[in-house]
């Protein structure tokens, strides 16, 4: 029994043999802890100075528009450059901005404005630095058959974070303020320097790649994923979700404040619920032997992912709410982790940046525009209506997804039949094939007949 818990247990963290991915880990996983702290405190801080919920939208909005304009731009170089070297750059500058973020706030100069810079600032940031790491994942990795697997669980990491960050931000906040919170992620950032200092990647993972025309490559890279249906309706589906349901985030602080009567560490708490349930779906998706079945997974995660907003919405019970942030957690990161870990799957070598970089304007770049229209729209429908309202495009977007769900099944089956896959499970997408599954390539899991 012992032996069999202990099996398990390697079978869910096959990725960390590879020594780059444990130090990856190992820094991310504090510095995201920071990140999550900053991203609660700048939240309260927003809403305790102004009492505006349009206010709350517009640092959404700067914080994650750059993604849309700066991201192709980002996984161009991706696809050039040494990610590692890309990635000590971008946590360098986000750590400044953390400093001086901690700086306005303790010294008692800090006003909306600078708020909102610092946000637009991280946001720039953020949009060179997340499909550079995306992408920097397979480098990582030794084994390509703990690719998946690797994914899998750096959605964890994110959600073990999401569940500890949040809550030790609202006790901090609400014992000595928010700077505090500024300062700690500050800090945070020199783990995840250190680590990726510290990793050997091999000469021939960075071989200077050839290099063109900026606008060709660009081009290139999305007419590759706009032509390939599979790629397209999975960044579309994205997009709806990030738009129409992803903002209810912003929304939580009018929630915890002014419909579940708390302060700060209410918020943290209902914040701590949306992670716990986004970390078991991570977990979930770790422990699963290969793609088989992921584009159901999705289906199923989004439908889930807005059955939760719409009970939160609904709701004016301090334990009902948490529950239902826990499944809309559970929802959408099952559905981004699984997304994800198709794409990564199914994309050639040579546009795996540019790839990401477009994942990353269908997950982030979009939230923006919804995080601006969900504080508008809550002023003036409320923030009930305008959540039901993103639960509702969820809902559409999942159900076009799952009617073309058969036809992208057929147009993944030939990568696979390239790539060497089985016939008989070349179906990337498929739901509940019998057959045994198949020869490893790209984060798919070898089994045995």
């Amino acid at each position: 029994m012992v032996e069999k818990k202990r099996t398990s247990l390697r079978h869910l963290l096959r990725a960390l043999r590879s020594r780059n991915y444990r130090l990856f880990v190992a820094g991310q996983g504090v510095s995201l802890v920071g990140t999550w702290m900053q991203h609660v405190a700048m939240s309260w801080l927003v809403y305790r100075l102004t009492g505006s919920v349009l206010l709350l939208g517009v640092v959404g909005f700067t914080s994650q528009i750059p993604t849309i304009f700066i991201s192709p731009v980002a996984g161009v170089l991706a696809d050039r450059w040494d990610r590692r070297r890309l990635l000590l750059a971008t946590q360098t500058l986000a750590l400044l901005q953390a400093a001086f973020l901690a700086l306005v706030v303790l010294t008692g100069v800090v006003q909306v404005w600078q708020i909102i810079l610092l946000s637009l600032i991280l946001g720039v940031v953020n949009a060179f630095d997340i499909p550079i790491r995306q992408s920097f994942v397979v480098e990582m990795v030794e084994h390509r058959e703990d690719l998946g697997n690797a994914i899998a669980l750096n959605s964890s990491l994110v959600n073990g974070a999401r569940l500890i960050g949040p809550a030790i931000a609202g006790l901090l906040v609400a014992s000595v303020g928010e700077g505090i919170c500024f300062v700690l992620n500050a800090l945070s950032y020199l783990a995840v320097i250190v680590a990726l200092a510290a990793m050997r990647i091999p000469p021939a993972a960075h071989a200077p790649r050839a290099k063109r025309n900026l606008r060709h490559e660009l081009y290139e890279g999305f007419i590759y994923a706009y032509n390939f249906g599979p790629i397209r309706s999975i960044l579309l589906l994205l997009a709806v979700v990030s738009l129409m349901g992803m903002p209810y985030s912003v929304l939580v602080p009018v929630f915890a404040k002014d419909i579940l009567h708390g302060g700060a560490h209410t918020f943290g708490f209902l914040m701590t619920a949306a992670g716990s349930g986004a970390l078991v779906g991570t977990l979930y998706l770790a422990s699963r032997q290969s793609v088989r079945g992921l584009g159901l997974v999705i289906v199923r995660a989004t439908i889930f992912f807005a059955v939760g907003i719409a009970i939160f919405a609904l709701s004016s019970n301090f334990i009902l709410s948490l529950a239902a942030l826990a499944l809309t957690g559970f929802g959408g990161m099952t559905l981004v982790a699984s997304c994800n870990t198709v794409l990564q799957t199914i994309l050639d070598e040579d546009k795996r940046g540019r790839v990401m970089s477009f994942f990353t304007m269908s997950f982030i770049g979009m939230a923006p525009l919804g995080s601006l229209g969900a504080g508008s729209m809550a002023g003036i429908f409320g923030p009930r209506d305008t959540l039901l309202l993103g639960c509702l495009g969820c809902l559409v977007g999942a159900a076009v997804f799952a009617r073309h769900l058969p036809h992208l099944r057929e147009k993944v089956r030939p990568i696979y039949l390239r790539m060497g896959i089985i016939q008989e499970v070349a179906n990337g997408l498929e739901t509940a094939a019998e057959q045994p599954p198949l020869v490893e390539n790209g984060g798919l899991k070898k089994m045995e007949p």
